[in-house]
């Protein structure tokens, strides 16, 4: 037998990405109007001031002290396992029912609240953030509460917030953020379907009692088909955790290759009904990448607090460390940055919370915005830290120095980048929902597949909406020295506002320039999107330290926008003055072979095994690898 592979043309993929993402804008969006050249402050300020939750302060308190004192981080580091009895500890506290309504045993927590647990229990063992995000983000219980039945949240719900483990199984083999070549299959029969394929990097795969599975159903008579999700017992017939995946951080990870053989799933087990299942995975996303920055915060915060207590200790040349240039650069810009991540996290969980506005954009933004930022300040750390930043906490500890685990940090949040969306998807996921507005006006005028009757229709559409917007790009009230209301800071939104101005133009620009090769661009539109990512950060510094109007606060902020000002002055520069064209054409010679003698003098890579490894249908034959923990 051969392995299953669905080849799908690049107009296909485009297709089903499309079909799946949400069109809609229903309620008010500040990421929309940023890139339209619209600064709409009014959407997040005032700064959102929550009711306080005496019942969730209680459980972050709980929380903090179990996670500080009955978890060894070190210990699931060196064991790559985290313990037993550590699960049932999480449990006993309510920690995997974090997002689960009490109606079903959970707590119930707002976004707000539940992104500081796991900024908490990250910073002990970014293993057990990973273990709690993945369950509730984006497995079992989110997909639930956004698009399950009511019988289906009474029959799952109360066991995950219980204790019980969801994972979410979507990436196979061969198909990573491109789902149109899904490969996994579930026929229709009797009473339900057969579920059939492999899957890769399942997340809590090989401890989860409940999946998520995205597969794909047949179209037929009186049948969508399509891709869609089932929540699939982990114990069923056929089930095989075919091996526990190890990687370069996260060692505590339960994440598994799963396969699927003539595993039947019952009909009332699909969610939202059949060919739904992407746009139920990125519905979900939209709430469930607010926890990685969660945790991105939280080893920002740790970060800063290992730089400014050994940069104090540690003396050089007759000063402590921190007290010279080189490292205090250094240190500003690892307590700005946590700032500025903070700022934009608990703007986008309050967002959340307050169910007023599209935060599908700002979720995305600060999933981005977080995971590259933390990955240097990670970076940062260990160059402060310098060969003790390099070395393990365990052969730190040996010699009786405090075993802080910085390199073990750097490689944890390296994932960060690649979790839920690698960067350049995010790029590429911002960078459409950011020319929606212009590819519902101009769409087929840029189409080369569109018919004349409606490039004609597109033209009329296009130039009364042109006609209108492109004046009000030209001056704003940033123009005319407005937000004084923000004092020290109003310098700031002024720049954020005569920016984003200038992004809207500079991203007509790009699509009159290369209309329908504008999707081709994608070095372009990476830095339209990190613009507007350093834009919604400056606006929600200013908002959060305004709205406390403490000295030491608005000092911070300042200096952040500061920083963001000066990335934002090199990434315009590099949207027009850059080697992308030149970049693409050597590539293309590589890629020919044109440079191989640039290989030479080494060792070759080891021509074992495959790129990417192919995979049969039929019955596993590997030892079932999976994990279930006893219950106490």
């Amino acid at each position: 037998m051969t392995t299953v592979q669905r080849e799908v043309t690049a107009e296909q993929a485009r297709q089903v990405a499309e079909a799946a993402r949400e069109s809609d804008w229903r309620k008010p969006s500040f990421g929309k109007q940023l890139f339209l050249g619209r600064l709409r402050m009014d959407l997040i300020h005032p700064w959102p001031q929550p009711a306080p939750d005496p019942d969730a302060e209680a459980f972050l308190a709980k929380l903090g002290e179990y996670v500080a004192t009955e978890v060894d981080g070190a210990a699931i580091e060196r064991d790559a396992r985290i313990p037993d009895e550590v699960f049932h500890g999480l449990a006993e506290l309510g920690a995997f029912g974090m997002k689960i309504d009490p109606a079903y045993g959970g707590l119930g927590l707002s976004h707000l609240d539940y992104c500081r647990a796991l900024a908490l229990a990250g910073s002990v063992s970014p293993a057990i953030g990973a273990l709690l995000s993945a369950h509730q983000s984006i497995g079992v219980p989110q997909p639930l509460k956004l698009f399950g039945t009511q019988e289906q949240k009474q029959r799952f719900l109360p066991r995950l917030a219980a204790g019980e483990v969801s994972a979410f199984l979507l990436t196979e083999p061969d198909v990573g953020s491109d789902p149109a070549r899904m490969s996994a299959v579930a026929n229709p029969v009797e009473g339900g379907y057969r579920l059939n394929g492999v899957k890769l990097w399942a997340t809590n795969g090989t401890v989860a009692t409940l999946l998520v599975v995205m597969a794909m159903v047949p179209k037929g008579e009186g049948r969508r088909g399509g891709i869609t999700a089932f929540v699939v017992e982990g114990d069923s017939d056929g089930i095989t955790v075919e091996r526990r995946n190890g990687f370069l951080g996260l060692r505590g990870l339960e994440n598994s290759v799963t396969r699927f053989h003539d595993v039947f799933v019952p009909a009332e087990n699909v969610i939202g009904g059949e060919g739904q299942g992407l746009k139920i995975a990125l519905s979900t996303l939209n709430t469930g990448r607010l926890s990685l920055p969660a945790m991105c915060v939280g080893s920002a915060k740790w970060c800063l607090s290992v730089a400014r207590q050994w940069s104090q200790e540690r003396v050089q040349w007759g000063r402590p460390v921190g007290r010279h240039e080189a490292v205090a650069t250094k240190i500003a810009y690892i307590a700005a940055t946590a700032y500025g991540m903070e700022s934009m996290l608990e703007l986008c969980c309050m967002l959340a919370d307050d169910d007023r506005n599209d935060f599908r954009i700002e979720a995305a933004l600060v999933k981005l915005y977080g995971s590259e930022l933390a990955w240097r300040v990670a970076d940062e750390l260990v160059q402060i830290r310098g060969g003790r930043g390099y070395e393990t906490a365990e052969s730190l500890a040996a010699r009786g120095e405090k075993p802080l685990g910085v390199e073990q940090l750097l490689r944890d949040m390296r994932i960060n980048r690649i979790f839920e969306g690698s960067t350049e998807i995010m790029h590429l996921f911002i960078a459409r929902e950011a020319v929606d507005q212009h590819l519902s006006v101009a769409g087929a005028l840029i189409d080369p597949k569109s018919k004349l009757g409606d490039k004609s229709k597109a033209l009329l559409k296009a130039t009364g909406f042109y006609a209108r917007w492109l004046p009000t790009l030209a001056v704003g009230k940033g123009t005319f020295g407005g937000y004084r209301q923000f004092g020290r800071l109003a310098g700031h939104v002024r720049y954020a506002e005569r920016a984003a101005r200038r992004l809207a133009r500079n991203t007509f620009a790009g699509m009159a320039r290369w209309q329908g090769r504008l999707e081709h661009r994608q070095a372009f539109l990476g830095r339209i999107v990190d613009i507007g990512a350093e834009l919604f950060a400056i606006a929600a510094v200013c908002s959060r330290a305004g709205a406390s109007g403490r000295r030491e606060e608005i000092a911070l902020a300042d200096l952040f926008c500061r920083q963001a000002r000066g990335r934002i002055v090199i990434l315009e520069h590099e949207l027009w003055h850059n080697t992308d064209a030149e970049d693409v054409a050597l590539a293309a010679r590589v890629l020919a072979g044109d440079h191989t003698d640039l290989e030479q003098g080494i060792i070759p890579p080891t021509d074992e095994g495959d790129w990417v490894s192919p995979w049969t249908p039929g019955p596993s034959t590997a030892t079932d690898a999976r994990r279930r923990i006893p219950p106490r």
